[in-house]
């Protein structure tokens, strides 16, 4: 019985990365790397690299981009390092939102409060 949202084709996956089955070590892709398509789609490019570069004109989260593939986020990282290594994607991590220490202790004591 096959599972919702799975695909139980591994060959195909296999043909989509040519045999890796995961990105390099120092790949800049975790789930919440933000990435951002620094071109167009071009003729005879990989189906799965084209469909990449049209939904990342705008920035795009690695987990969200899983998704709207349909495919594993460690098979995506691999496509994603492929057109990074080309230069057509780009890759940033969301900024982190820097906290006030005093609008933590504002929180912390709200918190209390309830």
């Amino acid at each position: 019985m096959s599972r919702p949202g799975r695909d139980d084709s591994p060959d195909r996956l296999y043909t989509l990365t040519g045999g890796r089955a995961r990105s390099a070590p120092d790949s800049p892709f975790d789930l919440v790397t933000l990435v951002v398509a620094e071109c167009d789609p071009v003729t005879g490019m990989q189906s799965e690299h084209a469909a990449i570069l049209r939904i990342t004109e705008h920035p795009t989260a690695v987990v969200e981009l899983a998704a709207e593939l349909k495919l594993p986020v460690s098979i995506t990282k691999i496509l994603l390092s492929d057109l990074l290594a080309a230069g057509r994607v780009s890759a940033r991590h969301p900024r982190g939102a820097v906290l006030d220490p005093d609008v933590l202790e504002q929180v912390l004591v709200g918190l209390r409060n309830l």
